[in-house]
């Protein structure tokens, strides 16, 4: 209770100085004109639309500062990234529909015909619009991202052969932060005709790798190599593993070839490097106190004596 009263406190004094004081004047002395009766009738509809003009220059004000009161009370950089971008896309289109609602209201009251000019701007909307299709698809787009959010600020995401950390979502491009340190700019509307990888939602990571090993290797030894890579793989103290399986998978051309699959519960890259590599040390050992020979790329040639001609 006491934060709402704190809050309402804090935007009423936001507002109090976001008075104009040109504004307060102009209201003083129209109140008094009211009153004076040597000023001429004829000057009276002249007066009323300066001060009209200037309510209107001073609501805009007030407006402006709450659509960003209410974005900085909402949205929260630091924790919630994805409110941030909505926000700050909301807010955008707040101003916007503001700054054309008084700018119709200004005009209307400077004798304008609004009904006339804002049928003339929507024949004239659709000739632009042609024109900067393009444009207007990466506005579209925008709001596409902001409202679907399939990324939003800080996402480590993967576009083709570009990766990195999303930097800044605009109006038309986002930009990202490429591991080697580039910014990478896209427009918007290709973005989405991308196929996105977005590892800063993922949960688990799964991770197969290929062991082979020589065909001089026994039978015995070769129905033992899963439950070693099982044992290797659960080997991990820190409960972030769970092994999947391991098989026989395939005679490849120099070796015998098993596939091993476990799943790493912290998503994070490093934790995952750290795990793997210390599987790899186990296999290492295991295979040594068994005596298992890792395979590598060999040819063997097999040469054959032809008998003499005679």
């Amino acid at each position: 209770m006491k934060l709402k009263e704190s809050m309402r406190s804090e935007f009423a004094i936001g507002l109090f100085k976001k008075t104009k004081w040109y504004c307060v004047l102009a209201f003083l002395l129209w109140g008094a004109a009211q009153f004076v009766e040597q000023i001429p009738a004829k000057y009276l509809p002249n007066i009323n639309k300066v001060v009209i003009l200037i309510a209107i220059f001073q609501l805009f004000s007030w407006g402006n500062y709450s659509i960003e009161y209410w974005i900085d009370k909402k949205s929260n950089h630091g924790m919630d990234p994805a409110r941030a971008t909505t926000m700050k896309a909301l807010g955008f289109l707040g101003k916007l529909g503001l700054w054309v609602v008084l700018v119709l209201l200004a005009l209307d009251n400077m004798g304008v015909n609004v009904t006339t000019l804002v049928a003339g701007l929507g024949v004239g909307g659709v000739a632009v619009a042609l024109a900067v299709q393009n444009i207007l698809g990466d506005l579209f787009a925008s709001l596409t991202i902001v409202l679907d959010r399939p990324f939003v600020l800080g996402d480590f995401v993967v576009i083709g052969d570009f990766k990195g950390t999303i930097e800044h979502i605009g109006l038309k491009t986002t930009r990202i932060r490429s591991v080697s340190g580039e910014q990478l700019v896209f427009s918007n509307s290709d973005l989405l005709q991308s196929r996105i990888r977005n590892f800063k939602r993922m949960r688990e990571r799964r991770v197969e790798f290929t062991v082979g090993v020589v065909y001089q290797t026994s039978l015995e030894k070769l129905k033992k190599l899963p439950l070693i890579l099982q044992q290797a793989v659960e080997s991990e103290k820190g409960g972030l593993v769970r092994f999947d399986r391991s098989f026989f998978k395939a005679y490849g051309p120099s070796s015998v070839d098993f596939e091993c699959t476990y799943w790493v519960l912290d998503p994070d890259y490093d934790q995952f490097a750290k795990i793997h590599q210390e599987i790899n040390y186990k296999i290492f050992e295991i295979f040594e106190k068994e005596n298992i020979q890792f395979a590598y790329p060999t040819q063997t040639l097999f040469i054959e004596k032809n008998p003499p001609l005679s």
